[in-house]
Order: structure tokens, then C-alpha cells, then sequence
């Protein structure tokens, strides 16, 4: 399985999208980081441009093994692909042995700043991937109108449809009571002083 693709009968469009592949985001990546590892040694220090260098080359083996493990996981049961189990067990395992390289680069006098840097060069790099072969905009596709009542319909901090108000709750809203922390006056909270 090279390709993570996203298929759905009933959509044409989705489904003649190319994939994101792996070897697009690992491309990427080598050029962010060949060029970071460059510009840090020209500009920073031979220290830094290592940290960087080392932090990449930690980040590509922790990308290539979280994409295996994607695999395992939502296309198992696929012919040529194992089962999930141990891609989930490594999943902490792969953590722990990234805190330990870290840490023992950081003993060993690897910039810290430069570590970051070098591991943080797949995002940048996944998000241009994946940019690159999103579907096409369809010109021909159907808009609501700005009054139509099913923009309220929609939640996008959910990513899905809001839940119908209750109706008993609309009776609560705006209600308040005034409490008085002093009961020597009066508790009705429509008699003020």
C-alpha cells in the first residue's frame, strides 16, 4: 500500500482525486530540510546545522513509521497488509524511543533549538503535499444562498450538523434570579433597597 486515498462510489470527483502519497511528503520534506541544514550552517553554526540535520533524520524515521502504522491500522484486513495489533502496541514504543535520542542528543551537546527545528520540517512538508492533490474545485457545483435558513444549520467547531435546540431550554434563557448574601434583606428578588 503506497497510496492513503479517500473513495467514495457515489462521488466521481473524490474518487479520480489523486492520493496523497508518501514519497510526495518525504520529497518535500528532503528539500525543507537539505535547504533548513544549508542556511543554518551558513548562517547559524555547524552546531546548529547538525542539531537541525540530526532532528530531520529523527522526524523522516517517525513519519515513515506513523505511515505504516496508519496503514496497519485503517486498511487491515487488506491482502498484503498485517493486522493492527502491534502497530498500535508501537505506537507508545516509538514515543518513548523519540524522548530517549532526544534526550541523550541533548546530553551529548546537540542544540536544542535546532532539534525542534529539524523535527518539526514534516509539517510544512505534509501540508504542501497534501495541498498539491486536493480535489479540484468544481465551478458547477450548487451554493446556498446567504438567507438560507441551513447555514445555522451547520456547526464548524463540531464539523457537522448542529443539534436541534431543546424546546424546554428556551424558556430558561434570559431568566435570572438576584440573590442577596446579606439575609437580613429581603429574599424576593424583585424588592430592591
Amino acid at each position: 500500500m503506497k497510496n492513503m486515498s479517500m473513495t467514495n462510489p457515489s462521488d466521481a470527483t473524490i474518487q479520480d482525486a489523486p492520493a496523497l502519497a508518501e514519497g510526495s511528503v518525504l520529497g518535500w520534506n528532503l528539500a525543507f530540510s537539505a535547504s533548513t541544514c544549508a542556511a543554518s550552517y551558513a548562517l547559524v553554526s555547524p552546531r546548529f546545522a547538525l542539531a537541525v540535520a540530526l532532528g530531520a533524520v529523527l522526524e523522516l524515521m517517525n513519519f515513515r513509521s506513523l505511515w505504516r502504522s496508519c496503514e496497519r491500522v485503517f486498511f487491515a484486513g487488506r491482502q498484503g497488509v498485517n493486522g493492527a495489533g502491534m502497530a498500535v502496541g508501537a505506537f507508545g514504543l516509538r514515543f518513548l524511543l523519540l524522548a530517549g535520542v532526544l534526550f541523550f542528543a541533548i546530553q551529548a551537546g546537540m542544540h536544542p533549538v535546532g532539534l525542534v527545528v529539524g523535527l518539526s520540517l514534516i509539517m510544512p512538508a505534509a501540508v504542501i503535499a497534501a495541498w498539491r492533490v486536493r480535489p479540484a474545485i468544481d465551478p458547477n457545483a450548487r451554493a446556498l444562498p446567504d438567507d438560507d435558513p441551513a447555514w445555522n444549520a451547520w456547526n464548524p467547531w463540531t464539523a457537522r450538523e448542529a443539534e436541534p435546540a431543546d424546546p424546554e431550554d428556551d424558556d430558561e434563557v434570559g431568566d435570572f434570579v438576584v440573590f442577596h448574601p446579606n439575609p437580613e434583606e429581603p429574599s424576593d428578588p424583585e424588592v430592591r433597597s
